[in-house]
């Protein structure tokens, strides 16, 4: 919740934001595995280890007094099968920030068809193996499998999760991850640089620039030039890059079509950014004309039946929300009534779908503020958090620490001002200072804003950078469906159970 103060709004350009974070000092131990070249190697040993006990433990759970240990011994082919399938579904190929979540269906969906595939091997194989003259039937075969199915259900996406933890915390910590170059220069290299050092879930770590023209410093922050693009693979040689990332350059295509299958001949990953990157998402696909390939560009329609769907899914979610969470609702709003002197709810203006200015709603956690009361908003941050001087209330910090204050947004999303899941909202004032000065802020608006979004779930919360805002709400609108909102409020569920200051 912000305050009803007066605003002071800064005159200067929006500033980059900061590329430092904090990162331990690995142990010299540590330093050779730190690159991750055993990744696949080992997610491969983990999931067969997971694949043997989900076995063992379905053998385990059979209670049979008959002699049943043909049908037993033909489960093993659950294992093998269950890798091949895995790698069928690209689970053993490396992409950039692919989650624990991201994950889960695919990983659910390989058990059930690996759990079949050896159901139908066991059926297959097991009448023609008689013991003692007769053919095993204390044991169906459709037991075990059902079995195996259940236990690697379980088994294997936790073993995958706790695998995801951990690199999770070795990437923040040690800085794990694949040595990466970057061939160009200018405002995406750039940005290619930042984002790299701000989420190190990504796996990379710049070691590199090459160009023909030498970037400024303050786009290469930290990363050395290297040279031109005819040192690559001196350059590739001496860093051990495992990844390269091609991004706008004044380099012919010609030399970088050659740089990129010198870096494939080394075994290095080439990745390319597209020069219409802002019109590629996540639904585009290549086809070929001839032997000259076609980039398709599916685009996310906002106003189409889907979002129309989603829409009437939030409302009809938020609405029943509002029933069951109606004790809590009435306590807080009783609480803040006590707490201090002014209304319930904190109703402030602010823009939605294409520009339409409407009433956010909040729980009042802030006692009134003095009338010659300012704030300075952070040179490049969004507005957000205690402008000002911390006029909190005691149950207004303990609402604001676990975002219930905005739970009557859920009003909102009924009234069909909101969505559950879109771009934050932001003050008329500031929407329009921020149109001028950062790219694409206002393409946000062309769909509803959310109670939450794949802003907020990945910690840009407060007076953060806007710019980044608007770069994420934007990847969520091209990119959006119904299962990303899902792991959007999964991930906010998540994000509440570690209190943060919005």
């Amino acid at each position: 919740m912000t305050s009803s103060s007066q605003v002071t709004v800064p005159r200067q350009r929006l500033a980059a934001p900061s590329v430092h974070s904090h990162i331990s000092i690995a142990p010299r131990w540590i330093e050779p595995i730190r690159g991750e070249s055993g990744y696949i190697p080992i997610t491969v040993a983990l999931d067969v280890w997971a694949a043997v006990w989900s076995v063992l433990l379905a053998h385990w759970w059979i209670d049979s007094e008959v002699d049943s240990r043909h049908i037993l011994l033909i489960s093993w082919i659950f294992v093998p099968i269950l890798v091949v399938v895995l790698a069928t579904r690209s689970l053993y190929k490396r992409k950039l920030n692919r989650s624990f979540l991201d994950e889960l269906e695919p990983v659910e969906t390989a058990v059930a068809v690996s759990a079949l595939a050896t159901l139908t091997v066991i059926t297959l194989l097991v009448p023609r193996m008689p013991v003692g003259g007769q053919v095993i039937t204390d044991v169906r075969p459709s037991d075990v499998a059902v079995r195996i199915w259940l236990c690697a259900a379980v088994v294997v996406p936790a073993v995958r999760l706790t695998r995801s933890v951990a690199q999770r915390y070795l990437r923040r910590k040690y800085r794990f991850g694949t040595p990466a170059l970057i061939i160009g220069s200018g405002p995406i290299t750039n940005q290619l640089i930042v984002r790299m050092a701000q989420v190190p879930d990504y796996g990379l770590r710049p070691v590199g620039v090459l160009d023909d023209v030498r970037p400024s410093d303050a786009e290469l922050l930290d990363v050395p030039y290297l040279g031109t693009i005819e040192n690559f693979e001196a350059a590739a040689r001496a860093t051990g890059a495992a990844d390269l990332i091609v991004a706008p350059s004044s380099v012919p295509g010609e030399q970088l079509t050659r740089c990129a299958q010198v870096a494939q001949s080394l075994g290095i990953r080439v990745r390319i950014v597209p020069r219409m990157m802002d019109v590629v998402n996540g639904h585009t696909r290549i086809e070929h004309l001839g032997g000259v390939p076609l980039m398709v560009l599916d685009t996310v329609n906002p106003k189409g039946w889907q979002f129309a769907f989603k829409h009437a899914l939030g409302r009809t979610i938020a609405g029943v929300a509002v029933l069951m969470i109606s004790p809590v609702f009435l306590g807080l709003a009783l609480m803040v009534k006590l707490s201090s002197p002014g209304p319930i709810f904190f109703a402030q203006p602010r823009v939605g779908r294409d520009g339409k200015v409407f009433d956010c709603l909040k729980f009042r956690s802030m006692r009134p503020a003095a009338p010659d009361a300012t704030f300075e908003l952070k040179d490049g941050a969004a507005p957000g958090g205690v402008e000002g001087d911390d006029r909190r209330t005691r149950i207004g910090k303990i609402m604001r620490k676990t975002s219930l204050d905005e739970l009557p947004q859920l009003l909102n999303v009924v009234r069909g001002d909101m969505t559950l899941v879109g771009p934050r909202p932001e003050r008329p004032e500031f929407v329009e200072l921020f149109e001028m000065h950062v790219r694409r802020y206002g393409e946000r608006h062309r769909v509803k804003a959310g109670i939450t979004g794949w802003s907020q779930v990945h910690g840009l919360r407060g007076q953060t950078s806007i710019a980044d805002r608007a770069e994420f709400d934007n990847y969520y609108i091209e990119n959006w469906s119904l299962l990303l909102d899902f792991k959007i409020l999964l991930l906010t569920v998540l994000a509440v159970l570690r209190p943060t200051e919005d």
